[in-house]
C-alpha cells in the first residue's frame, strides 16, 4: 500500500473516531421506516412509564394482569434489553441524553458524584431529551421520581428545564409510600403524608395525559408523556441528610415497600424464584460477592416478604395502565400512540446469596423489562435485538420525526431501536440476526449498600467495568473490578452465572455451539406457573436442560462447533471493553470499527481470525484499575485506549491516529 493511501486509511479512521458524522449515511439510520410523518399533526403520541428498580428475571411483570392484557399482548417485549448502569440516577441520566454513564459523569444517586446537582452541573439541564422534544414540536409532561438529590432545597436550583407540564417527587421524601412531596411546575413543594405515593402519581399523571389529549385533539402539538412511580423500590426513611455525599449505614433505614390497603391481602404464599443460582450451595463470585455466606431459613423469609411486598406495591402501577389505556381508547387516540413500559434497573433478592438490591452486572440487575406498544408494532412478540437505555432517547426522537443531520448533532451513545420488524435486520436468506448491538456495556463506580434489615451493610469497592455480548451463537458477561479480579461467564450453558471461567490457561475452551434462547428464556407472558418448587427440583431442570444447550445446531449459524481457547477470547474482550469504557457516540455502537476502520470486522467470531492474534494477544494493553474510586476518574482507569489494526497488521496506537 502506497503511503497516500496509507494517509488515507489513517484519516478516515481518525474522521470515525472524532467525528461521528462523518460515516457513512446509511449507517447512521435508525432500523425504522423511512416514512416517519414529519407533519407535527400526523406525528405520534408518546407515553413512556418508568418503574423504579424493578425486576424481570424474578418474573414480576407476571404478577401484573393488566400490563399483560395492554402491553405484553398487543405489543412487543425486548428479551434482551439492557440499562448500562445498574443504579437509579446514573441510569435515568443515561436514559434521558442518549449517553453512557462515563459520558454524562453522573455515577452516583448523591453529590459529589451523582444526584440532580450533578447532572445540572455537568450541562445536562440544557441538552436533554424533553428539550429536544419541545424543538421537535412536542408537548412534554412528566410526573413523578425525575432523579435522585432532587429535593426540597435544590428544586429550583434550577428548575428542571424543558416540561410543559411537571409534578416531581422530591428528596428527602422520594421513597416513603405514605409520605410523598411532590412540587409541581413553579410551585412550591407540597406535602402528601398519609395518601399512598404511587396513586398521587397515577392522579398527577391522569391530569397531564387529560390536558395533552385536549390540546392534540384541538389541532396542537403531539405529546410526550413520562410516568415514573417509585415502586416497586424500598421505603426509605432518611434518618440524616446524605445529600452531600456524607451517606454511611446509619443516613437511611430501607425496609420493605409498603402495600396499598387494597392490595395487602395478595401473594401470601408466593416467594422467589428457587432457581439454582438462588442462596447457591457453593459461593460464586469475585470480591465481596465471593465472600458472602449463606442465607438462614430467617433470612430466606424475611426476603420472601420482601419480594411479596415488591409485587404489592407494583398493583397500583398496573392499575394505573389499565387507566391509562382506558383514556387513550376513550379519547379515540390509542391507535396514533405509542407506550412504552421499562424500569431504570433490574434487581436481586437471594441470587448469588446476595441480600435485596441492584448495582451488579449480573443479568437479574441489568437486563431489564421493555415492552412497546404502538402503531406498526408487532402484537403478542417477543424479539432477541440486543438494546439498551442509551437507545432510548434516539428512539424516541426519530419517532418524532426528528431529522438524520439533528440527530447526529446530538452524539448519541446509542441508536434508534427496531420498533415496527421487532426483530431487526433481515440477512440475505430472510433470517433475523442483528450485528450492530452485539455489545453491551455495563459500569459500576464507587460503594453499594444491600438493603433490608439483613443486607444494610456499605461494601467499597464497588466499581468495575463490563461488557456483556450477545450473539447468535455467544452469550458472554465479562467483567474487570477495580480489585482487578475478573468473571467471565458463558450464559448459553450456564444461565445462572454460577461459573466463572477465567483462567490464563490455553487448555481450557469455549465452544460457540449454543443459542443464545439457551438461556433462562424468561416468560413475559404471565403463563408460568407460581408454585413454589425446590432448589433440587429446579437443579434437577437446570442440569437436563443443560444436557443439550451449547450443542444445539444453528440452521443459520456460519460458525458451528468452533470452538476458542479462553485466554485467545479474553484478549478479544478486554480490547473491546478498552474501547467501550470510554466510547463516544459511534465508538459505543459500533466499536469493532474503532479497532478495524477498515471494516474487515464486525463480531467477536470476525475478530477471532488469526491474522489478528499478534494484534490482540500481544501488542494490547488488557483493562485494569490503578485504584477503586468513587466515581469516574479517567486517570485510575486504563489503557486510555486501544491500538488499531494497521499497515501490514501494525498496531497503531488511538492517540497517534490524531497526529
Amino acid at each position: 500500500m502506497s503511503l497516500g493511501q496509507l494517509a488515507c486509511l489513517y484519516l478516515g479512521a481518525l474522521c470515525l473516531l472524532l467525528l461521528p458524522v462523518c460515516a457513512a449515511e446509511h449507517d447512521q439510520h435508525p432500523l425504522m421506516p423511512a416514512d416517519v410523518p414529519r407533519d407535527t399533526n400526523k406525528r405520534p403520541n408518546m407515553i413512556f412509564i418508568l418503574t423504579d428498580d424493578q425486576d424481570l428475571h424474578m418474573d414480576s411483570l407476571s404478577y401484573m394482569p393488566h400490563l399483560q392484557e395492554h402491553l405484553v399482548k398487543k405489543g412487543t417485549s425486548y428479551d434482551r434489553h439492557y440499562c448500562t448502569v445498574a443504579l437509579c440516577c446514573p441510569s435515568r441520566a443515561s436514559l434521558l441524553t442518549g449517553k453512557a454513564a462515563h459520558n454524562v459523569n453522573v455515577t452516583d444517586v448523591n453529590p459529589p458524584y451523582g444526584g440532580y446537582p450533578k447532572f445540572v452541573s455537568q450541562g445536562f439541564n440544557s441538552a436533554y431529551l424533553p428539550l429536544w422534544l419541545q424543538e421537535a414540536g412536542y408537548n412534554t409532561y412528566y410526573t413523578g421520581k425525575l432523579f435522585n438529590a432532587h429535593s426540597i432545597d435544590n428544586y429550583d436550583s434550577p428548575f428542571a428545564a424543558g416540561w410543559n407540564g411537571s409534578d416531581f417527587l422530591l428528596d428527602p421524601f422520594t421513597y416513603e409510600y405514605l409520605n410523598a412531596t411532590m412540587q409541581r411546575n413553579r410551585d412550591d413543594p407540597v406535602s402528601y403524608e398519609g395518601q399512598y405515593s404511587a396513586d398521587i402519581v397515577a392522579r398527577k399523571a391522569y391530569g397531564f395525559l387529560d390536558e395533552a389529549i385536549e390540546a392534540r385533539t384541538k389541532g396542537d402539538r403531539p405529546f410526550w408523556l413520562g410516568i415514573a412511580p417509585m415502586a416497586p423500590h424500598s421505603n426509605n426513611h432518611h434518618n440524616e441528610r446524605s445529600i452531600d455525599g456524607n451517606f454511611t449505614e446509619k443516613s437511611v433505614t430501607m425496609s420493605p415497600p409498603v402495600s396499598a390497603e387494597r392490595h395487602k391481602h395478595l401473594f401470601q404464599d408466593v416467594k422467589v424464584p428457587r432457581t439454582p443460582h438462588f442462596n447457591p450451595d457453593h459461593p460464586n463470585g469475585v470480591s465481596w460477592i465471593g465472600q458472602l455466606p449463606r442465607q438462614n431459613e430467617t433470612n430466606i423469609d424475611y426476603n420472601d416478604e420482601w419480594y411479596r411486598s415488591r409485587l404489592r406495591a407494583l398493583q397500583p402501577v398496573d392499575e394505573m395502565i389499565d387507566e391509562v389505556f382506558r383514556k387513550l381508547e376513550e379519547a379515540g387516540i390509542i391507535d396514533e400512540t405509542y407506550v412504552f413500559f421499562s424500569t431504570d434497573n433490574g434487581y436481586h433478592i437471594g441470587q448469588h446469596r446476595l441480600q435485596p438490591g441492584k448495582q451488579c452486572a449480573y443479568e437479574e440487575d441489568i437486563n431489564v423489562p421493555f415492552i412497546v406498544r404502538g402503531p406498526g408494532v408487532a402484537s403478542g412478540q417477543r424479539t432477541d435485538l440486543v438494546s439498551t437505555h442509551t437507545d432510548l432517547a434516539p428512539t424516541f426522537l426519530h419517532l418524532a420525526g426528528v431529522d438524520d443531520r439533528t440527530m447526529e448533532k446530538y452524539n448519541f451513545d446509542g441508536q434508534a431501536m427496531s420498533l415496527t420488524s421487532g426483530f431487526g435486520d433481515l440477512d440475505a436468506d430472510g433470517k433475523h440476526f442483528h450485528r450492530r448491538t452485539e455489545h453491551v456495556n455495563v459500569e459500576m463506580w464507587g460503594i453499594i449498600m444491600s438493603e433490608g434489615k439483613h443486607g444494610q451493610v456499605l461494601h467499597p469497592n464497588h466499581t468495575y467495568k463490563a461488557l456483556r455480548l450477545v450473539g447468535e451463537d455467544y452469550n458472554l458477561l465479562y467483567t474487570v473490578w477495580c480489585s482487578n479480579e475478573h468473571e467471565l461467564y458463558d450464559l448459553n450453558r450456564d444461565p445462572w452465572e454460577m461459573e466463572n471461567l477465567y483462567t490464563r490457561d490455553d487448555n481450557r475452551v469455549l465452544s460457540f455451539m449454543g443459542t443464545n434462547k439457551g438461556s433462562r428464556d424468561m416468560d413475559v407472558g404471565g403463563s408460568q406457573d407460581h408454585e413454589s418448587i425446590s432448589q433440587d427440583e429446579s437443579r434437577a431442570a437446570f442440569t437436563e436442560a443443560n444436557q443439550h444447550v451449547g450443542y444445539t445446531k444453528l440452521s443459520n449459524s456460519s460458525h458451528e462447533n468452533s470452538t476458542v481457547s479462553i485466554p485467545r477470547l479474553m484478549s478479544r474482550l478486554d480490547t473491546l471493553l478498552v474501547v467501550l469504557k470510554t466510547c463516544k457516540g459511534r465508538q459505543c455502537t459500533h466499536p469493532w470499527e474503532v479497532l478495524h476502520p477498515g471494516g474487515d470486522v464486525q463480531d467477536i467470531h470476525d475478530a477471532l481470525n488469526s491474522d489478528f492474534d499478534e494484534l490482540y494477544e500481544i501488542q494490547q494493553q488488557r483493562v485494569y484499575f490503578e485504584k477503586c474510586e468513587k466515581g469516574y476518574i479517567a486517570e485510575s482507569e486504563w489503557p486510555d485506549g486501544p491500538k488499531i489494526w494497521g499497515e501490514g497488521g501494525v498496531g497503531v496506537m488511538w492517540d497517534e491516529m490524531a497526529v
